[in-house]
């Protein structure tokens, strides 16, 4: 059995306009798609979060390594 056909969608639209009418059928796109915006970006943030912890710990030892808390002279051999 393959993906859905435009017949099997016309039949999907059919039944759920006979069960939900067409006043209630807008309002439910409209909380699907909030649903769905606010997963990805649910989704996205953590990504983010999680790239931003990482850069920050590979950027943190680099750091104290670039600037020592007291300057060093050069050493002369003799």
């Amino acid at each position: 059995m393959g993906a859905l056909s435009p017949w099997h969608m016309i039949l999907i639209a059919v039944v759920l306009l006979l069960l939900f009418g067409p006043n209630k059928l807008p309002e439910l796109g409209r909380g699907f798609g909030k649903m769905f915006r606010e997963f990805k970006d649910a989704t996205n943030g953590n990504a983010a979060a999680s790239a931003e912890e990482k850069r920050e710990s590979i950027e943190a030892p680099k750091a104290e390594l670039v600037s020592p808390s007291e300057p060093t002279a050069p050493s002369v051999n003799k």
